[in-house]
């Protein structure tokens, strides 16, 4: 039988059980902040999966902090499978489930974690969605002073995503003191509060120079004061990431775009385009802000299935 860590020299526990799951979960997120520096998207994903595996655990298994083990964790799995989650869904759980049952250990809670012993469902690769470049300037034009009252912001907004292969979320927490039209670059900051340099092609610049000149200015006087960010609402207020995808979704369909459109599309097509004009995977790393190059590969396989399209096409014995 397996001996049970004892908590360090004057540390207590209490016995507790996935009945009560803020006994450790608040200070798994603080761990996740304070020590991991993850950004705060990903400690809310995080604290909506654990909140679903308590809630199974509590209706279901029953099990304790120490009595969860292979089985419990599979029967989980299993339950998310019915749920029809993607695999991608799936495995995230998995893995904040895992890092819960890390720092568990790292408190002394538990003597070892048996979820490191269930292997994630086989992800399926999904490729992301890239627009052709003929589609990204329908796209970015498509923004028309007749019909669209902000529409300088629009196409400024549109022209930033596509320019710096920026998160939605960067774009939206970009403040004016940020841009430098001059320069051509403007300072983002990421995931986990990193700041990196992007690159601002003329088209953006453009784009942004006539924005300042004229709508920001204006939604700036309805707010009474300048709040800081660069891209306001009709009220004065910084654009939401829900906001940026309504007007993606309306300027896509207005061109023809498919229906699953997002502004995670303009971050692929940048970075498949970046690689099919010969950027070198290390610098588009940098660009993209990712801190792993596993994670910037993918749009080498984006690329490679392009070109076996064309070959496939074109060539007399495709």
């Amino acid at each position: 039988m397996t001996r049970r860590k004892r908590p360090p020299e004057g540390r207590t526990f209490a016995v507790a059980s996935f009945h009560d799951p803020g006994t450790w979960q608040n200070g798994f997120l603080s761990y996740l902040d304070a020590e991991c520096g993850m950004a705060k998207n990903t400690i809310d994903a995080y604290r909506r999966d654990l909140d679903r595996f308590f809630l199974w655990n509590r209706e279901h298994a029953r099990a304790g902090v120490h009595d969860i083990g292979v089985p419990t964790i599979t029967s989980f799995l299993e339950f998310l499978q019915s749920l029809n989650l993607a695999s991608s869904s799936i495995g995230r759980n998995l893995v904040a489930v895992r890092m819960f049952f890390r720092y568990l250990m790292l408190e002394g809670i538990v003597a070892e974690s048996t979820v490191d012993l269930v292997s994630s469902p086989k992800l399926w690769e999904r490729l992301p969605k890239v627009l052709s470049p003929d589609m990204v300037d329908a796209l970015l034009a498509a923004p028309e002073g007749s019909v669209d009252r902000y529409y300088r912001r629009d196409r400024a907004l549109l022209a930033v995503m596509y320019a710096t292969g920026c998160r939605v979320s960067e774009v939206v927490n970009m403040k004016q003191q940020d841009i430098h039209l001059a320069e051509n670059y403007c300072l983002c900051t990421g995931k986990g509060n990193k700041q990196r340099l992007v690159s601002l092609n003329p088209t953006a610049s453009e784009a942004i120079q006539k924005y300042l000149e004229i709508e920001r200015t204006d939604l700036v006087s309805v707010a009474g004061t300048d709040p800081g960010w660069l891209f306001l609402t009709r009220s004065g207020r910084p654009v939401n990431r829900e906001t940026v995808w309504a007007l993606v979704q309306r300027y896509a369909g207005r061109v023809g775009c498919a229906q699953d459109v997002s502004p995670h599309t303009l971050r692929h097509s940048f970075a498949t385009h970046l690689l099919a004009g010969g950027a070198d995977i290390r610098a588009l790393q940098e660009m993209l802000g990712h801190s792993s190059i596993r994670t910037t590969q993918i749009y080498t396989h984006v690329e490679h299935s392009r070109l076996k399209a064309v070959h496939k096409q074109c060539h007399p014995r495709g």
